[in-house]
């Protein structure tokens, strides 16, 4: 939030110099006209660079320690399928249905630089996808696959657009992505954990089930 407010006020003063440069021309001031639009339109660009990332940071959650970014309830239901509901904070439940021995998730981590923390950004993850994984190879290849997506739609994609535009590296330190699994066997419920060093996943006791 705090970037976005920046964002608007870096546009909102550029523009305001830029107006401030076109009145300056008219005055038959060029030095005053060239200097207020050159910073202004910088102004404006910084601003949308800004606007940019706090929107595409939506979706994304701040990660500070081992976290628990979702509870997940297995179930058998065939040969080889199985029912997972995925219940991550803030967010409705999310149901699938699955083909394989596996359960797998990954996720996306954005890593900033110290530059980035002093604007408020820190390390923050989202998930991303969710699939059935077969223990045979072969079947991995041949058989039925099942993937669904647990990211939210966002209007602006900070993995792309860390690809596409170099200026983004003074900020950015590493982008990049972390997938787990566990075996489906029996009814189960499971934390999946994520830490600096990336994803993983725990069965939840019995005796924890109740307060979860």
């Amino acid at each position: 939030m705090n970037l976005v407010i920046a964002a608007a006020a870096c546009a909102v003063l550029g523009v305001f110099l830029i107006l401030s440069g076109l009145i300056a021309l008219l005055r038959l001031r060029p030095i005053r006209f060239a200097f207020r639009t050159v910073f202004g339109m910088l102004l404006v660009s910084l601003g949308v660079l800004a606007g940019s990332i706090g929107v595409g940071m939506r979706g994304y959650r701040a990660l500070t320690r081992e976290d628990v970014a979702a509870i997940v309830d297995v179930r058998p239901i065939a040969a080889q399928r199985f029912e997972a509901t995925f219940r991550v904070p803030e967010r409705p439940d999310t149901r699938v249905v699955l083909a394989g021995d596996q359960i797998y998730v990954d996720a996306h981590v954005l890593k900033w630089t110290p530059l980035a923390n002093m604007l408020g950004l820190h390390t923050a993850y989202e998930l991303d996808r969710v699939a059935g994984r077969y223990d045979d190879i072969g079947q991995e290849r041949s058989a039925a696959r099942t993937i669904f997506a647990l990211g939210e739609e966002k209007p602006v994609d900070l993995f792309g657009l860390r690809r596409r535009y170099t200026a983004l590296a003074p900020l950015l330190d590493a982008e990049y992505g972390s997938g787990t699994f566990v075996p489906v066997k029996r009814a189960a419920t499971f934390e999946i954990r994520i830490s600096t060093t990336g994803l993983l996943i725990r069965e939840v006791p019995s005796t924890r089930r109740a307060g979860l």
